[in-house]
């Protein structure tokens, strides 16, 4: 049997912590940001929990 291999690009948009939940990322700060609000772009700054339905799918991703 072959070794089971991680995603790799996977693994470098999320982040494990500690305890095991997966954060990740916020969507829509890469690019057309001057038709964005000052107040929605604070607010997309920072980490958060990837949803429980993505959960699964992404451990299965990163091996675990």
């Amino acid at each position: 049997m072959p070794k089971m291999k991680s995603h790799t690009g996977m693994g470098k948009r999320v982040r494990v912590t500690g305890r095991g939940k997966i954060v990740a990322q916020q969507a829509g700060l890469r690019h057309n940001l001057e038709k964005k609000s000052s107040h929605r772009t604070r607010r997309l700054t920072g980490t958060v929990e990837v949803s429980k339905v993505d959960t699964r799918r992404i451990n299965k991703l990163l091996g675990r």
